[in-house]
């Protein structure tokens, strides 16, 4: 009897089913979403955050994220970190944790995938220059929710589930999400961005990792493996009914870690010397964009809509490094010509 429900359910019936059976209480089930901002027909295959982990993947600004800084601008070499390997990785280590703490996977990958969606160019050299032009300021993880809501689908956005774009929005500071799974990314991102920072740069010669103090290494391991598999332990062991921590020695080597990179590579005078370039670049487009005439079509009814700083800062912020050099080398830097009056 039980054989014969089963086979009358749909393959996304039965996979909410497995969640019920397997996931801890206090997970989200998939089944129990608060739903979308506009309501849609449920798919036969897939759950609801399935379908949204998927409609992230397929998005162009998720593509964008290949050619978007972590922490070196235009580096020299194809093995630095880009956003889009950043992002990967957070999404290796939240999966990881909710796996193993019996959390939906779907949910967790999905808002992983998503956190980043609205990082600017140049990393956050670009964030803080953006910040610096808008009387409302910028910050990322708003503009993340504000990439899958309003701009992706030429305006018509992703119309992703509750669960998914609270996550997006909850991943830094300040508000926790409200799953889990949510919070599980806030922990990942900051385990994936250190230990990929500290190779990036050993890679680059900034660093080695004998520099690293052994008040760390002692705790969290003296290699990248060990580190990431420290810190993921710490947070598998210590995370109790939802609530996602790690132990308190664990979390001072994390700190401890965290103030040496900021002294040894964030802000290393060589690391960062492209960085003081910034500023000016993200200046002078939004300042030209900020002429609707010379925004692409979609972007103009945003202009119409939200205003054209608003529309600028969109179109500027979801540019690649690439595509803002190439752009401003086209608008401001004079071009070779050629008067054809031969010799």
């Amino acid at each position: 009897d039980k054989e014969r429900v089963w086979n009358c359910m749909t393959i996304r019936e039965q996979s909410q089913q497995l969640e019920r059976e397997t996931l801890a209480p206090w997970a989200a089930f998939s089944q129990e979403t608060r739903g979308r901002q506009r309501p849609e027909e449920e798919c036969e295959m897939r759950t609801p955050y399935q379908r949204d982990r998927d409609r992230i993947i397929h998005c162009k600004s998720f593509r964008r994220l290949k050619h978007k800084t972590q922490v070196f601008l235009s580096p020299e070499g194809d093995h630095y970190r880009t956003r889009l390997t950043h992002t990967l990785e957070v999404s290796q280590i939240a999966r990881t944790i909710a796996r193993a703490l019996r959390l939906n996977e779907d949910l967790t990958e999905a808002v992983a995938l998503a956190h980043d969606l609205g990082h600017t160019p140049f990393g956050h050299a670009g964030e803080r220059a953006l910040n610096a032009l808008l009387p409302h300021g910028f910050r990322h993880y708003e503009q993340s929710l504000r990439v899958v809501d309003r701009l992706e689908k030429e305006g018509r956005g992703l119309n992703l589930s509750y669960e998914v774009r609270n996550g997006i929005l909850c991943h830094t500071t300040g508000l926790e999400a409200v799953t889990a799974e949510g919070r599980i990314i806030r922990w990942a991102d900051k385990i994936a961005y250190m230990n990929h920072d500290i190779d990036d740069a050993i890679r680059a010669g900034v660093l080695r990792e004998e520099d690293i103090p052994s008040s760390i290494t002692n705790v969290l391991g003296n290699s990248k493996t060990k580190r990431i598999t420290s810190l993921i332990r710490s947070v598998v062991e210590n995370s109790h009914e939802g609530q996602i921590a790690m132990d308190p020695v664990t979390y001072q080597a994390y700190e401890e870690l965290s103030d040496f990179m900021y002294q040894a590579v964030y802000l290393n005078e060589y690391a960062k010397k492209e960085e003081r370039k910034v500023p000016h670049i993200v200046h002078s487009l939004f300042t030209y964009f900020k002429n609707p005439d010379h925004l692409p079509d979609y972007m103009k009814r945003i202009a119409e809509e939200e205003g054209v700083e608003t529309a600028s800062c969109d179109y500027v912020a979801g540019m690649t490094d690439h595509y803002a050099v190439a752009c401003y080398q086209d608008l401001f830097i004079p071009k070779a010509w050629n008067l054809g009056l031969g010799h």
